[in-house]
């Protein structure tokens, strides 16, 4: 099953996108704007990770694509049935990605497919201060808001730097789907 947003598909990631994961996985621009830490990743690597996916039920990974073409990631990871929460985040592979709308659709999508297919009560994500991209993305554009702050939490080029924690509910997403008329 494919989750179809109105510019973009998001499908299962397959063996043949590899080595496109493993370039962003490697391009430090790429991954500056992400959380966590990342080594240089090798093919071997990526295919471990690859072979764990499918055996991950509570950790649903998408590729996002356009017109058939892969130009990201998306998550829903840490999926807490019992409670009806998840962790979502997002990678955009490059900055031909930039500025076509395709992050928005991308997040507008998570949300209907979480809320009204899933069932889900409320998605939880986070990204560095310094990632005004991704925070225009989220609290700007998609209804998140921001929950609270973790001082100094990332080790960026020579220096530390807070992380933001967001947050959006099925009522917030309701209300924006409602107010923006998103998908008519």
């Amino acid at each position: 099953m494919n989750i179809a947003g109105k510019r973009i598909v998001l499908r299962a990631i397959e063996r043949g996108d590899l080595p496109d994961l493993l370039s962003w996985s490697n391009d430090p621009d790429t991954q500056y704007g992400l959380g966590g830490w990342h080594f240089p990743s090798s093919a071997a690597v990526m295919d471990r990770w690859f072979e764990g996916l499918q055996k991950d039920d509570l950790n649903q990974r998408f590729a996002i694509t356009l017109e058939g073409q892969l130009v990201g990631t998306a998550n829903l990871v840490n999926i807490n049935w019992k409670d009806r929460n998840a962790f979502h985040g997002m990678m955009l592979g490059g900055p031909a990605t930039s500025g076509r709308g395709i992050g928005t659709d991308t997040v507008m999508s998570i949300m209907r497919y979480s809320f009204h297919e899933l069932g889900l009560n409320r998605l939880d994500g986070s990204m560095i201060e310094y990632n005004e991209p991704s925070l225009k993305l989220y609290v700007g554009k998609c209804g998140w808001k921001v929950e609270g702050t973790m001082r100094r939490w990332y080790y960026r080029k020579g220096r530390y730097w807070d992380k933001l924690v967001v947050g959006v509910t099925a009522e917030d997403y309701l209300a924006l789907e409602h107010s923006t008329r998103y998908w008519e």
